[in-house]
């Protein structure tokens, strides 16, 4: 009896710890997401008025434009191209962090992360200033005799890629370090003293351990290159159309809310596919590091 009062008690204070963060959660999230899929559904009128009804006008409007399916496709394609190179650029750094025994390993921690201190506004101007015709990389390369006119770094997806990648490597890393709890240095070392070499150890050994955490950086950078604005805005100028750009323009320039909300919903669908994708592949690696060799 005093057992099921206990795990009562215990139950109730475990659902009053949880209430406030799950109430915030939906006043901060579920009711706009709910705002947003009703407005969706409204009609768009000339002079930014807005028909309440329900209708699928403005999926229809999105779905049926050709230049519509371009911006998916460019989103998508700016996610990819970000999470490859910054997953690519982050690995070797949250590898080297999670197995250095080194003193300051906490200071170099800090150093990887540390660009999080500054505002992703502030470093994609410092981009623009680097990547310009006139800027930093092509007077070098001037200077040095490489090119006479100028490399396009910029206005353009190649600088929107460059600057996402430095601008998420240190959530990369975060996320790889908080992923790398596998990682074993007794199995690298059993697997060294049995004869395999260094790269026979990292890619039998070291790669697969580590798959969950590049996973999770993976969908980290993923999610955040899609629904970008600011760099994609800025270093693009004006030629780089992605989902993010494009719910702004209808939103605050054509005030197409509905079409707007439209857009918003089906960019909230790639990053529910994505997470479904994650989680498939996650479980995937698990059965299969679960499975007897």
């Amino acid at each position: 009896m005093a057992a099921g009062t206990t795990e009562r008690t215990g139950g109730r204070v475990a659902l009053g710890l949880l209430l406030p963060g799950v109430l915030a959660l939906v006043a901060t999230y579920g009711l706009p997401l709910v705002w947003v899929l009703r407005m969706s559904l409204n009609e768009g009128r000339s002079g930014g008025a807005i028909q309440q009804t329900v209708t699928a006008d403005s999926f229809a409007k999105v779905l049926g434009d050709g230049f519509y399916w371009k911006v998916i496709g460019s989103t998508v394609q700016l996610g990819v191209l970000v999470t490859v190179c910054a997953v690519v650029l982050s690995y070797p750094i949250a590898l080297f962090l999670s197995q250095t025994t080194s003193r300051w390993r906490g200071v170099l921690v800090a150093l990887a992360v540390a660009p999080l201190l500054t505002s992703s506004v502030a470093r994609t101007y410092g981009w623009m200033v680097i990547l310009g015709d006139q800027g930093v990389v092509n007077g070098t390369l001037r200077d040095l005799g490489l090119i006479s006119g100028s490399v396009p770094l910029a206005n353009n997806l190649t600088g929107v890629v460059i600057a996402l990648t430095e601008i998420f490597m240190p959530y990369a890393v975060l996320a790889m370090l908080s992923g790398f709890g596998r990682l074993s240095g007794e199995l690298e070392h059993a697997a060294a003293s049995l004869g395999a070499n260094r790269w026979r150890v990292f890619w039998r050994v070291t790669l697969p351990l580590s798959l969950p955490g590049v996973l999770t950086a993976a969908l980290l950078v993923f999610v955040l290159a899609i629904s970008a604005y600011v760099t994609p805005a800025l270093i693009g100028g004006g030629r780089v159309f992605v989902l993010a750009t494009e719910i702004y323009d209808e939103a605050t320039v054509q005030l197409n809310w509905p079409v707007a909300a439209a857009l918003s919903v089906l960019l909230l669908v790639l990053f529910s596919t994505i997470v479904l994708v994650y989680q498939r592949a996650n479980r995937a690696l698990e059965a299969q590091s679960g499975r007897p060799s």
